[in-house]
């Protein structure tokens, strides 16, 4: 893919100066979107992240602007149930009232190619109520026009599900749902070896909210050292994308891959702890087809408002069996 950095003034854009885009020129153009972290939503401020996808199903190269500012080429289409129209967020407006010039770039997207991106859906709509709510995206190859003459392309459409935070449960430990059977996850006081058998039990169920549940994401995340190091430089908000970024990337096994493979079987065979952390060996045994791998695991607990959660682990590869 290819692109260059331009810059628009926004009355030039609001004016309508450029070439109209026609539905005909969009042809061939898949627009996907997703959650970039499937999880329960509340009505707080944490970000709702929307994974974009452009994809060129074309014969011939796709070009379109893209704004350095998003607001300037996607909008999002919230509505209730009842397919009343949410309100447009304060900051949108502020963004796109503004006197300012639009920087953007001119992106290829090659046949077969896609290119992707991810939006926080609150900066676009004010989700002020609890309730479902059918979410559509528009992107705006030209940046959004005050011409009719620009056809905007439109996505497939989400359900969201915004409700209120549970309020915290004895000893101010936070109550969590399931997003399977919608069912209050609470983190008890296990002891570690415990905690570790809940939550292998739970990936080889698929049960991702309980596996994540005794997960430190944070301590999980800066074990590596350029990802600390990009931690401690970010905002609050820049912390929350990488958890959801991290979150999402174990559930694909784009990163620590060898904790989100699911055991056949696992035995635990040793738990060593003292008041504040805790050390737990586990035998874990991985049907691949033809043989069965079996590898060591020791994950490594802290002691967190009486709760133990995993802040580490290491892997010993034993070999295989037949």
């Amino acid at each position: 893919m290819k692109f260059r950095l331009i810059f628009l003034p926004v009355l030039l854009v609001l004016l309508g100066v450029a070439l109209p885009i026609t539905a005909q020129a969009n042809a061939g153009v898949s627009f996907q979107i997703r959650y970039f972290d499937r999880r329960v939503f509340y009505l707080d401020d944490e970000p709702i992240l929307i994974h974009i996808t452009l994809t060129n199903n074309s014969p011939g190269p796709y070009r379109f602007r893209l704004a350095e500012e998003r607001a300037f080429s996607v909008d999002f289409d919230v509505r209730t149930n009842s397919n009343r129209p949410v309100d447009p967020a304060d900051r949108l407006i502020q963004r796109r009232s503004q006197a300012m010039q639009v920087f953007f770039r001119e992106i290829t997207i090659e046949t077969g190619e896609s290119f992707s991106f991810v939006e926080d859906l609150r900066d676009y709509s004010e989700l002020l109520n609890s309730g479902s709510y059918v979410i559509q995206a528009r992107i705006y190859p030209e940046l959004i026009q005050a011409s009719t003459l620009f056809t905007p392309i439109e996505s497939n459409r989400l359900i969201l599900d915004l409700r209120h935070r549970p309020l915290l449960g004895p000893e101010g430990i936070p109550l969590e749902l399931d997003v399977e059977t919608n069912a209050v996850l609470v983190r008890e006081r296990l002891p570690p070896d415990e905690v570790i058998n809940y939550m292998l039990t739970a990936r080889q169920r698929s049960q991702w909210e309980r596996f994540f549940l005794y997960l430190d994401l944070q301590s999980m995340l800066s074990r590596d050292p350029h990802r600390r190091r990009q931690w401690n430089a970010e905002s609050e908000e820049g912390r929350l994308r990488m958890l959801a970024r991290y979150k999402q990337d174990l559930q694909n096994a784009v990163v620590d891959g060898d904790i989100s493979m699911i055991p056949t079987d696992f035995t635990i065979e040793r738990t060593t702890y003292d008041t504040r952390t805790a050390a737990v060996t586990v035998l874990n045994h991985y049907d691949m087809g033809n043989f069965t791998e079996i590898r060591r695991y020791t994950w490594h607990l802290e002691r967190r408002n009486d709760v133990w959660l995993v802040v580490d682990y290491q892997v010993q590869n034993l070999g295989t069996t037949r």
